[in-house]
């Protein structure tokens, strides 16, 4: 594999030419992944989807695909619905810089607040929540199918643009 750029990210909407490699992440990513027929829903048929990926650019100057996210924005309320980031390219603040990316999207777009559901287990996401200042409001007791793991609702009340341009 030639070396990667990390500084050189980039973030733009999804397309169709896009989602072989974002299922290739999910898959990485998570114990229950989305089939490939949801992600192309995403992109072409759901009027209420936001789908952003992130690339860095190789030594060939060819994009490699960093991160995924997918969010619904209904009304004034972004669900974030999944964000995936490679994981050789974990630890860079490449979800941080997704997540950010896509809040002011979505607060340009009339979003006052975001929500999401996150795997108990999953103190990293978590903590990244955190940091963008969404709290806890309850649990979603035996949420995934795979393991009966409960999910931790976490709620966004008042998003900052400001405050959201700092982690990009």
């Amino acid at each position: 594999m030639s070396s990667i750029t990390t500084g050189t990210l980039s973030i733009r909407k999804m397309e169709a030419r896009d989602i072989q490699g974002v299922v290739v992440l999910d898959r990485q990513s998570f114990s229950l992944p989305w089939p490939e027929s949801a992600f192309h829903y995403e992109v072409e048929k759901n009027t209420a989807s936001r789908c952003w990926v992130a690339e860095l650019i190789d030594d060939a100057r060819n994009p490699v695909l960093a991160g995924m996210i997918v969010v619904w924005l209904i009304l004034d309320e972004v669900h974030i619905a999944t964000i995936a980031v490679n994981p050789i390219f974990r630890q860079l603040h490449i979800g941080q810089r997704l997540l950010a990316h896509t809040l002011i999207n979505a607060i340009d777009m009339g979003a006052k607040k975001a929500f999401l559901e996150v795997r108990k287990g999953n103190l990293a996401a978590q903590a990244l929540y955190r940091k963008f200042g969404f709290i806890e409001v309850g649990v979603r007791r035996w949420y995934y199918q795979d393991n009966r793991e409960d999910a931790i609702l976490m709620n966004l009340e008042e998003m900052d643009k400001d405050r959201l341009i700092s982690f990009q």
